[in-house]
């Protein structure tokens, strides 16, 4: 189905000048129609949510929340197109309140003299603050636009909780390499909008170090391989030869997909932590290097380090703390870059060592029974005696130096005696732990012979 031209608006002029000849490939190359839109078969399949609206006419205010490159504008043009309706697109970047008073005034005009509903699309809507989004929720509510908005960040953290509760949240997904063939061999051959009159020769080498590059972003293949055509060297049969080299030379160096604010930064460090404690160094290490190329904060992967060798290392090997604190030292001492050094040491220590979060569970447990237990008194053998008065209300009686005794054990409880054999840590058979294991059994839990019954 074609996409159906509109009457112009003040937000479609800049819009109709990028459509031009000297607009960037990516914009010349955006899709025109359904069949020309690649991805995103999950929602635009038959019988997904996008497509049975689009079937209907009846387009619910949405959230569309995806990585660069993935078609979001693109859909939201073509949903109105396809569905008869008037598009205002503002972006988030560049516009404020009065922006959006105009663009309710449009909607409200279309209405009124031409019967038309309109769609408000608004990329980046991430970049609107609370008092901005506030501004579209009543006309989303009272129907005069349909809200379209745009983001790479999560909405939940970005989207206002009442504009969020009025839009379904819809996932884009990154193109997959197949798709992302299309998309640029399509631009390569399309004599019209694209690369065709260049007679462009992308050699398969080339084509797969873009893919790797652009890793599912179609902006970034299509800027590439423009500026590689304009580049590229005229052989003696008239066509361009494109190949690694060239496209190697065109990027020069990924700008990674990482927003120190947002998804990318909070993902990432998950799965660096997540990697250490499923002990998989290699994992580990690809995710650190993936922040520090990024640019993080060394020290905030620093102090990740030390939690995790506290946490998930724990008393299997208490040595890990020791090192984890190191590396945040060096790392504060020495700096940036040779600071990535240590900090591959500690990330491949912890996740080879033995884990046990035994440590940071007793501390769990022990917090829930102070936090919603009665608060018992201190027994009166372990309160110190300091005055006379004290002594002579019992403070400190009966109470059993521990080093007087043989192997510097004398087995006095110490809990309040209401909770005389609560256990909060139980120990792990993992590494050092173990030997803790079997001092406590010795000690405490003559009883508990099996190894495994505390874990």
């Amino acid at each position: 189905m074609a996409n159906r031209q509109r009457g112009d608006s003040l937000f479609e002029h800049h819009r109709k000048q990028h459509d031009g000849g000297a607009a960037p490939l990516a914009a010349r190359m955006r899709p025109r129609t359904l069949d020309e839109y690649v991805g995103q078969e999950h929602l635009l399949g038959p019988g997904h949510i996008l497509e049975r609206s689009i079937q209907t006419g009846q387009i619910p205010s949405m959230v569309l929340w995806g990585p660069p490159g993935v078609g979001k504008t693109t859909l939201a043009r073509l949903i109105a197109g396809l569905t008869n309706a008037h598009f205002i697109g503002v972006s988030a970047v560049t516009s404020g309140v009065a922006d959006l008073r105009k663009a309710v005034e449009e909607a409200r005009a279309m209405r009124a003299t031409q019967d038309l509903s309109t769609i408000l699309f608004v990329d980046e809507v991430h970049r609107f603050n609370k008092a901005q989004q506030d501004a579209i929720l009543p006309h989303v509510e009272n129907g005069t636009v349909v809200f379209i908005g745009a983001t790479t960040e999560n909405p939940s953290f970005e989207v206002i909780a009442p504009l969020l509760s009025r839009a379904r949240v819809l996932t884009l997904q990154p193109l997959t390499d197949e798709q992302m063939t299309r998309v640029i061999e399509t631009a390569v051959t399309d004599s019209e909008r694209g690369l065709g009159k260049e007679r462009v020769q992308l050699e398969a080498e080339a084509l797969q170090f873009l893919l790797d590059v652009a890793s599912g972003d179609a902006r970034v293949a299509l800027n590439a391989m423009e500026i590689s055509a304009q580049i590229a060297p005229l052989g003696s049969d008239g066509a361009r030869p494109v190949d690694r080299a060239l496209i190697e030379e065109v990027l020069q160096r990924r700008s990674p997909m990482y927003d120190k604010g947002g998804d990318s930064h909070y993902d990432t460090i998950s799965a660096f932590i997540k990697s250490m404690r499923a002990s998989d160094p290699d994992a580990a290490v690809y995710w650190l290097v993936r922040m520090i190329e990024a640019g993080e904060d060394p020290l905030f992967i620093a102090r990740r380090i030390v939690i995790l060798a506290a946490e998930d290392v724990g008393m299997a090997h208490p040595q890990a703390l020791s090192v984890a604190i190191a590396a945040q030292q060096a790392v504060h001492f020495v700096g940036m870059p040779e600071g990535a050094i240590p900090l591959a040491e500690a990330t491949v220590y912890m996740a080879t060592a033995p884990k046990s979060n035994a440590s940071y569970m007793a501390l769990n447990k022990a917090r829930e029974e102070v936090r919603k237990g009665r608060q018992y008194p201190v027994p009166m053998h372990l309160r110190n005696a300091v005055t006379g008065l004290m002594s002579g209300l019992g403070y400190g009686k009966d109470y059993k130096y521990a080093h007087d005794y043989e192997g510097h054990f004398a087995g006095q409880q110490n809990l309040p005696e209401e909770l005389t054999g609560t256990r909060f840590y139980e120990p792990s058979d993992q590494g050092y732990e173990a030997t803790v294991r079997e001092r406590l059994n010795a000690w405490w839990r003559k009883d508990d012979r099996n190894p495994q019954s505390n874990c």
